[in-house]
């Protein structure tokens, strides 16, 4: 981060906020937990999983967030340096376990969760534990909702948005609505909205649009933007799986294609493409302005989201930018 006439010039830096914690997802494929015959364990929480992604492609990332000092938060924080993302930001927890979450994947490759967060490290993060310097270095800053459910955790997230947004850093949010973790749907629609006109970027799913606008239909276009693009917006994004995406700005819309691939294991999909078009924008703010270059931005991320569902778990599925450039190269035959 450079001074330069009063003004502050940031080196791009994609800070990621929230929850970090351990999946367990069963040995095999389309059963129940109850069914499961062993589990293996990998790394796991969004806000997490967009850092790695980033630092994956060779940008630059950092992740402020709690775990228990025990030894899955050691394993999730060593996770972090070996993968080059900055985890100077990242906090441990005497009195709170690292959160689990048991995850199926069913025969159709979708998910299903239990969470065991009663209450774990991630929520209880204090504003005090904040580095702020670190929030202040963002290009942008990106954070979920999870995060907000509980004190003080979300206390210390909103802080944390009002120090990014001071500092220049764009706000980057992604739902990841997870219902089971809210009290009830009226806390989640609510929790989730109460920030929505901070944010520069948003990404949503169809099921996120449905439920947001209780009920609307995800694909009509009038639905997304009078009722969910805000004044303050720079990018909408509405992920479609291996659809591919949906974009709107104040200026242009449009859908690009996704990359066709053999789904084993959708964890983590959505999390590589925010972090792969975090990852553009990032040494590239401009790309907003450019409808041209944001689609080639936005097939980029389609197509590391593709590669990650060809592999179980989440971070060990996440692709270099090589393997990304392959994928699409092979696509374009």
């Amino acid at each position: 981060m450079k001074e330069r006439g009063g003004s502050v010039e940031k080196s791009p830096l994609v800070v990621c906020f929230g929850e970090m914690l351990i999946d367990f997802v069963p040995t095999v494929s389309g059963v129940s937990l109850a069914e499961a015959p062993s589990f293996k364990k990998a790394a796991g929480g969004a806000p997490a999983n967009v850092a790695v992604c980033v630092a994956k492609l060779e940008g630059s990332s950092a992740f402020i967030g709690k775990v228990g000092k025990d030894e899955f938060g050691h394993m999730l924080s060593d996770m972090l340096e070996e993968n080059k993302v900055d985890n100077s930001g990242v906090r441990f927890d005497t009195d709170a376990r690292t959160a689990l979450a048991f995850i199926t994947l069913r025969e159709d490759g979708e998910r299903e969760f239990m969470f065991f967060r009663h209450p774990s490290a991630d929520m209880r993060l204090q504003e005090s534990e904040l580095d702020v310097n670190l929030v202040k270095k963002a290009t942008i800053f990106h954070y979920g909702s999870i995060s907000l459910i509980e004190e003080p955790c979300k206390s210390t997230q909103l802080a944390a948005m009002r120090i990014a947004k001071k500092s220049g850093s764009l706000l980057s949010y992604d739902p990841n609505l997870r219902l089971p973790l809210w009290p009830s749907e009226d806390a989640a629609r609510k929790g989730i909205m109460n920030v929505w006109d901070q944010a520069d970027i948003i990404k949503i799913s169809e099921e996120e649009i449905s439920f947001l606008t209780e009920g609307s239909n995800p694909n009509d276009d009038s639905v997304v933007l009078n009722k969910l693009f805000h004044p303050n917006l720079r990018l909408l994004l509405v992920s479609e799986g291996k659809e591919g995406c949906r974009y709107y700005t104040k200026k242009f819309k449009g859908r690009v294609p996704g990359v066709k691939v053999k789904s084993v294991d959708t964890n983590g999909a959505g999390d590589a493409f925010m972090g792969a078009i975090l990852y553009r924008l990032a040494s590239d703010l401009d790309l907003l302005k450019d409808e041209k270059r944001l689609r080639d931005a936005l097939l980029f991320a389609n197509a590391c989201g593709a590669h990650t569902v060809t592999k179980n778990g989440a971070i060990p599925a996440l692709p270099t930018k090589d393997e990304v450039e392959q994928i699409l190269k092979e696509a374009s035959k």
